[in-house]
């Protein structure tokens, strides 16, 4: 079983289970950061190395105006369907 460091893999619960788990030949791999284990990681390299590089944005708006193109661009390029770009701001 391979898990990150994600909430639902590293809560009080799922710690309480791991010796149950491990005793039945269940072990755990939690690395700290397996990039190449998320698919997206390789999409948001090159959207940072492709579309917005080299570019300096004046506040968070811009930035994820020029994010949503870039997502825009290389999703046409492609021929990928892009359905939602959620951004969350505090």
């Amino acid at each position: 079983m391979v898990q990150d460091n994600g909430s639902a893999h590293t809560s009080h619960l799922a710690r309480e289970h791991w010796q149950q788990w491990q005793s039945k030949g269940l072990y755990l791999f939690s690395p700290q950061y397996s990039s190449h284990m998320n698919l997206i990681e390789a999409q948001w390299h090159q959207l940072k190395t492709h579309e917005i590089a080299g570019r300096i944005f004046d506040n968070e708006y811009d930035l994820a105006n020029a994010m949503i193109e870039g997502m825009e661009n290389r999703s046409q390029q492609r021929g990928w369907t892009l359905e939602r770009f959620m951004f969350k701001s505090a």
